[in-house]
């Protein structure tokens, strides 16, 4: 049991601790009542990996250049007939599966940017904790579902070159192609391949007469 002289070093510290917390109760708090209040997060958040299914092509890049392989991609090839006659069959890689385990992703974001066709984006979503590490393992359905909260590009920067894909769509089209004619191009009478007429040659008796 403490005696006298304790219990009088106690009652400045009682005092101390009590007047912080009255002025604390007085100032705003720094903290978001979750999840009523969503916390106001970065656009370009690293939140989760979402897939645009459509635009994979079973490359499997992404899967190679993940350091800690947490990638599975499952595809089979499809023969597609040729359309225009004259041309042949093609075939095409057809995703089956795509998913990936977040118990072993450090988001790094390799993959989304080594990915050549662009299917894979950061979304902000970061509500997908599991009570089961194993259910940390999404398959393709999910990453799907993740691209609506996806985010718009930053707009470029007014003074960065413009793109080379803006540039090659202004390109103006090509025209129809010159079929020449097998006439030598030694021969100077040879007719134009273009507009079809004969040349003269400037040094011609024939040519000399017309001037004179």
């Amino acid at each position: 049991m403490p005696g006298p002289s304790n219990r009088r070093s106690l009652v400045p510290g009682l005092v101390k601790g009590m007047a912080t917390t009255a002025r604390t109760m007085a100032r705003p708090a720094h903290t978001h009542q979750y999840p009523e209040r969503q916390p106001d997060l970065a656009p370009r958040t690293r939140g989760v990996i979402a897939l645009l299914a459509e635009n994979c092509t079973s490359c499997m890049l992404c899967a190679r250049e993940c350091p800690d392989w947490c990638i599975y991609i499952d595809s089979h090839k499809e023969t597609i007939p040729a359309g225009p006659e004259g041309g042949r069959d093609r075939q095409q890689n057809v995703l089956d599966r795509f998913a990936i385990d977040f118990s072993l992703c450090m988001y790094c974001g390799i993959c989304i940017e080594v990915c050549p066709f662009d299917a894979l984006f950061w979304s902000p979503h970061f509500e997908y904790a599991e009570h089961d590490i194993r259910d940390l393992l999404h398959e393709k359905e999910q990453l799907e579902e993740w691209m609506p909260t996806v985010p718009p590009p930053p707009p470029l920067d007014p003074g960065a070159a413009e793109p080379t894909e803006a540039l090659a769509a202004r390109k103006p089209a090509r025209g129809p192609r010159v079929i020449r004619t097998s006439a030598s191009p030694e021969d100077p009478k040879a007719g134009d391949a273009k507009t079809g007429e004969a040349k003269t040659d400037p040094t011609s008796d024939d040519h000399r007469a017309g001037d004179a």
